[in-house]
């Protein structure tokens, strides 16, 4: 029987301090996420189930590191979180796996369903793959070698989903248990006894890069899509460098996980039917230069809307020019307007907005009003909001004149030119370090969908 590696969300050491994760309410990630987590270890060994609890001064590397080098074929891991966001009214239930692994989704359904069976009244976010997280890939789906999911349980910031969290952990563990219990027993996790070293079979599929068909040259491996080393050449990427590429040895053949090829500006799916990974590659100089906030946005309006709508298609009744207006806006000062809309995404949740912002005040960046006690910055129409927002932009990204009336109340305080990278706005923009890594998060789905 496998067995079940258990890890609650943050609490470790980071860089040398302490990680509380989301603090809420009076309360850490950390401390509700360890709570949790034990329940649910005692409800696994209670049904006669070996499941191990992470030690909690672990950091991610360290976690990972201790799953991989203990873990073996038909166990699993689940990682512990909670979800937070500065609009309270935010709540519900997600579970991310690996993208473009369809049996770890149906995974993920299954321990969903069982999850909200105990507790219903978490709402549902669904399962997702990483790559729609919000730094674009999850680390503990990627690098834990065994089958692994990562669980936000609900929102610590919304004070429902708290109440949940801190009331009714005992049901959140049990309906855990039952979908992890039930994911340990399938076919696929539990497979017939392992064949003598050597022998390991895995099944054939297809590699289609750029429209070419390379033939049934790939394998699946734990219900990833690995392809050739010498075809990562073809797809625009200097395999051989790169440590973060997953690479395993088969019939004397190396093999790469094709899902760790998206950091390298390749776009990754799946073809069900006739059994086939496709690699689309995104131009290395577009990749290369997409977090540099001056430059030429490659995004039609029309595929802006397009990805506006995928996650929020409310939001264009209430602004159905906000496309047109980033273009526009953006070409007018040479901002990259991809990166321009991808950040009002993120900062608005896809135009839902939160309560220190609301759609009124026309603000798409969370920018300051000219005097701190009045808040957050108001403007008379959208299109004044945008502008503002493409204003600030310019200010970090380029020492260049501004070619329309200053409309950015804050405007004046920022050194111009300091942050031309949209990675080097973390700190500055906003308190997040990893700010520019969630804004291209956005930018390479945007290309993924689009390009």
């Amino acid at each position: 029987m496998g067995r079940i590696f258990l890890s609650a969300g943050h609490g470790g050491f980071e860089n040398g301090i302490r990680d509380p994760g989301i603090t809420a309410g009076g309360t850490t990630e950390a401390q509700v996420m360890i709570q949790i987590r034990e329940w649910l270890a005692v409800e696994l060994r209670s049904r006669g189930h070996t499941a191990y609890s992470i030690p909690d001064t672990f950091s991610l590397i360290q976690t990972i590191d201790w799953i991989n080098y203990y873990g073996r074929p038909g166990d699993v891991a689940v990682e512990l979180h909670t979800g937070g966001s500065p609009n309270p009214s935010v709540r519900g239930v997600t579970v991310f796996y690996i993208a473009n692994n369809s049996q770890r989704r149906a995974d993920g359904e299954l321990v969903l369903r069982l999850l909200l069976r105990q507790v219903p009244q978490f709402p549902s976010r669904g399962v997702k793959p990483d790559t729609e997280s919000g730094l674009g890939n999850l680390a503990f789906c990627r690098w834990v070698t065994i089958p692994s999911l990562y669980i936000e349980v609900g929102y610590l910031t919304n004070p429902q989903d708290r109440a949940l969290l801190q009331t009714r952990y005992r049901e959140i563990a049990k309906g855990l248990g039952d979908g992890i219990i039930v994911w340990l027993g399938s076919d696929h996790i539990n497979p017939a006894p392992a064949l003598p070293p050597g022998t390991q079979v895995y099944e054939s599929i297809g590699v289609k890069i750029n429209n070419r068909d390379y033939g049934r040259l790939g394998i699946l491996v734990n219900g990833n899509s690995y392809i050739p080393a010498d075809l990562v050449d073809k797809a625009g990427v200097d395999g051989v460098q790169q440590v973060q590429l997953r690479r395993i040895r088969y019939r004397n053949i190396v093999y790469v996980r094709a899902v760790d090829l998206r950091n390298f500006g390749v776009s990754i799916s799946w073809d069900n039917p006739t059994r086939t990974v496709i690699l689309r590659s995104v131009s290395r100089p577009l990749f290369d230069q997409m977090d540099q906030i001056m430059g030429q946005g490659r995004v039609s309006e029309a595929q802006l809307v397009l990805f506006l709508k995928s996650e929020n298609p409310a939001g264009l009744t209430q602004f159905p020019e906000i496309a047109r207006l980033y273009v526009q806006e953006a070409g007018i000062e040479t901002v990259n307007h991809d990166l321009a809309f991808c950040q009002m995404c993120l900062e608005t949740e896809f135009l839902r907005f939160d309560r220190e912002t609301q759609a009124a005040q026309n603000n798409f960046a969370g920018l300051g009003a000219a005097r701190v006690e009045s808040g957050t910055a108001r403007f008379p129409d959208p299109k004044t909001g945008v502008r503002a927002h493409i204003q600030r932009l310019k200010a970090y990204g380029s020492t260049e004149p501004i070619l329309q009336e200053i409309v950015d109340p804050r405007f004046s305080y920022v050194e111009r030119g300091i942050a031309p990278s949209v990675l080097q706005l973390g700190g500055r923009w906003s308190e997040d370090l990893r700010y520019g890594d969630r804004i291209l998060a956005l930018v390479q789905r945007l290309y993924e969908a689009a390009l």
